[in-house]
């Protein structure tokens, strides 16, 4: 199949000005900002493009179709984001084609406020498209349902207020007529001032038809008929592969290399030094795999070198942990922790470690590039989780303007953090501007791990301080690591209301790559939060959701979500031989929930399996509850695997694992054989639920363990070799 453009399920990709233009009916340029959502006339828009957001285009045969700036990856945002939308302007969805809206965060990116900054962005990360999109969607979509209703009351001359709206229709209830939206936008104009509307004229939750009324995802009959692009399926007139060798101690650059012979080689058109990779240019894939392999690198200046991750884990961690002059970065302080320590009736601490995880998303990264014949433009073909940021650092890279730069975004096989980092496509761009052709890079798998961006690892130290009646009075946190940010996210635990608290960040610096993984840091911050919790309600002599309730002053949110997870997994119910269960909180992007696990142990293998898992969640409106359970049940398995299996270990400086074979991930065996989600109904703003699914696994699985053996385990991946350790001690 030969591409010229790029196309989705939807059909193919529209540009801003052709939108604008459309082949007839109605147009609404909305504008995104950080006033709110608002119409603008077309004539208007074609002037100050950099204001306009996304657009609907109305046609007189009633097909509506809606740009959608959500990157997609499995997770339904495509989908759920022009929803929102399609709601207030009250469209039939059968009617509705999707369209990926253009990479510029400035039109279609949501706002974000930060600091006193307020910023535009297109970024898939954080569970953030349906929690940041909702509210502007919402109301642009109710003013174009206005201006519809002005036009079918100025052409039927009744007074609006007897209006309605049905799927795609405008409703004169008094005389039974009825006008489709194709035949209004006919006639229709954009006024001269644009209707205004508040939230106050947005439906009620009563009133909706498809926010919380699950709708098939726009993005699954094309990955199942096989007509779904991801980058890795473009194919371009005269297009050559390539890939990279980058150091395999992290971070070096390449000195020289055995380039005669591998240009000699079948098929070979080139190699293209980068700042810290060889990249091998062949007719073909095959020739590319079989040129890697006889490429030989003189790399220097690799700042990772020396680098043993479990020596560093283990003693230096422990040493800066420890050290009353290290660099400490004090993330919270509340009340006096000092006192509450001191007038403490009794005292708890424990430790926890984490290794570095791998991202392990199934489709290989890879990018297609090609420049135009002068040179001065660049095409890119890519699955991005920020098509924006991807845009403007490509340009960078290249020294060209944003604008030179034209971007065709992809379907992603899976991206966790990792694909909102675009070094692959810079590549990409880099050769093909070397090669003067077109190119597809590929990296292998073997690269991409040997080049990872980890999920950082992590010592952390907990304590707290318990009064005369057992309230825990005083908490402390301190997580030391490399990765700055990376380390933080999800310690500050706001849904326990204790009084006094410190919590630090205590950091080191290797030399290696790290970058955000499925919920970051909160993976191994509520893992110990959660394990440490259970270890004080043992010590006390508690059940561990009675201690939480009584002695944690949680939040009425987290009362809420216990009490639910604990009625739906029947927590007080005695377990079947060999069986034990375990609870945790969970919090991820403003959602909180809370789980609970039922486990069994092979004490002869070491092994740990999972065989129910109940997890219920305040994650606000739940805009598409069947993708919203989905991304949930996603994050358990994802959970669940970097807890019982996946450790990145790295020895001066090279990381040891290869693939699959040696980075294991979780088998389908393996996965339990219930799931159970359940949603706190609520009439509020959703939250982020994309990967809230992941934090409350570790917990839950080691206090599980406690229950079952006794032991506690403290150091994830919680492995066969480690658990027997555990059990032997």
């Amino acid at each position: 199949m030969t591409i010229e453009t790029q196309s989705n399920s939807a059909g193919p990709r529209v540009t801003r000005r052709g939108f604008l233009a459309g082949t007839g009916g109605l147009t609404f340029a909305i504008v995104l900002g950080a006033n709110g959502a608002g119409l603008i006339t077309p004539a208007r828009a074609k002037s100050m493009a950099q204001e306009i957001t996304a657009w609907v285009r109305i046609a007189p045969d009633d097909v509506i179709t809606i740009l959608t700036p959500a990157a997609e990856m499995g997770q339904g945002s495509m989908t759920s984001v022009p929803l929102i939308l399609a709601e207030e302007l009250d469209a039939d969805w059968d009617k509705v084609v999707l369209e990926w809206a253009p990479a510029d965060p400035k039109v279609y990116g949501y706002t974000r406020k930060r600091g006193g900054r307020v910023s535009q962005s297109m970024a898939i990360v954080g569970s953030r498209a349906v929690m940041m999109y909702y509210n502007q969607m919402r109301i642009a979509g109710a003013q174009a349902r206005k201006v519809l209703l002005d036009a079918a009351a100025s052409r039927w001359r009744v007074p609006v207020s007897e209006l309605t709206t049905e799927p795609s229709q405008v409703v004169h209830g008094k005389s039974g007529r009825r006008m489709s939206y194709g035949e209004i936008a006919s006639f229709a104009r954009m006024p001269a001032t644009l209707p205004k509307v508040g939230k106050g004229a947005l439906k009620k939750k009563s009133e909706f038809r498809l926010i919380g009324k699950s709708v098939p995802r726009r993005d699954i009959p094309a990955k199942v008929n096989g007509t779904a692009q991801f980058s890795i399926d473009v194919h371009l007139p005269g297009m050559v592969y390539a890939s990279t060798v980058h150091s395999p101690v992290q971070n070096g650059k390449p000195k020289s290399w055995n380039e005669a012979k591998i240009k000699a080689m079948p098929g070979v058109l080139g190699t293209v030094k980068l700042k810290q990779g060889v990249a091998i240019v062949a007719d073909s894939f095959e020739q590319v795999l079989v040129a890697r392999s006889a490429l030989k690198v003189e790399w220097k200046g690799a700042k990772a070198k020396g680098f043993d991750s479990e020596t560093v884990l283990e003693k230096d961690y422990a040493r800066i942990a420890g050290d009353p002059k290290a660099k400490i970065k004090t993330l919270q302080k509340i009340g006096d922790d000092k006192a509450a320590f001191a007038q403490a009736a009794r005292t708890y601490k424990a430790e926890f470690r984490s290794d570095l995880g791998y991202h392990a998303q199934m489709e290989p990264l890879n990018a297609v590039a090609r420049f135009n014949a002068a040179g001065d433009r660049v095409e890119i073909w890519e699955g991005t989780q920020a098509p924006g940021r991807s845009r403007q650092m490509i340009a960078k890279a290249l020294g060209l303007e944003t604008s030179q730069v034209i971007h065709h975004q992809c379907y992603m096989g899976g991206g966790f953090g990792r694909r909102s980092r675009t070094d692959y496509t810079i590549e990409a761009a880099l050769i093909a501007k070397e090669i003067k052709r077109p190119v597809k890079m590929i990296w292998t798998r073997e690269e991409d791990i040997a080049y990872g961006m980890f999920r950082p690892q992590s010592l952390l130290r907990l304590e707290a301080a318990l009064d005369a009646s057992g309230k825990v009075t005083g908490w402390r946190h301190s997580v030391t690591g490399d990765g700055k940010r990376l380390l933080q996210s999800g310690i500050k635990n706001f849904y326990y209301q204790v009084p006094n608290k410190n919590i630090e960040r205590r950091g080191a610096s290797h030399g290696i790559r790290l970058k955000h993984w499925r919920a970051v840091g909160h993976v191994f911050n509520v893992y110990a939060i959660e394990a440490f919790i259970d270890e004080m309600a043992a010590a006390e002599g508690m059940d561990s959701l009675d201690f939480r309730l009584q002695r944690m002053s949680p939040s009425k949110k987290a009362q809420t979500v216990l009490e639910t997870v604990a009625k739906m997994s029947d927590w007080r119910a005695k377990r079947p031989e060999g069986r034990a269960v375990g609870l945790s909180m969970s919090e991820r992007s403003g959602s909180l929930g809370a789980g609970v696990v039922e486990i069994s142990l092979d004490g002869k293998s070491g092994k740990i399996r999972v065989h129910k898992t109940w997890l219920a969640i305040d994650g606000g409106t739940i805009v598409q509850p069947d993708s919203a359970r989905r991304n949930l049940e996603s994050g358990i398995i994802y959970g669940l695997s970097s807890v019982l299996k996946e450790r990145a270990t790295m020895k001066d400086g090279i990381v040891e694992q290869s693939n699959f074979h040696d980075y294991e991930v979780l088998r389908i065996t393996d996965a339990p054989e219930e799931l159970h989600v359940e949603f706190i109904d609520k009439d509020t703003k959703p939250t982020g639920i994309g990967e809230i699914g992941n934090p409350w696994v570790a917990a839950a699985v080691a206090n599980a363990f406690h229950a079952l053996t006794g032991k506690r385990l403290h150091h994830m991946p919680f492995t066969p070799e480690r658990v027997k350790a555990v059990l032997k001690a």
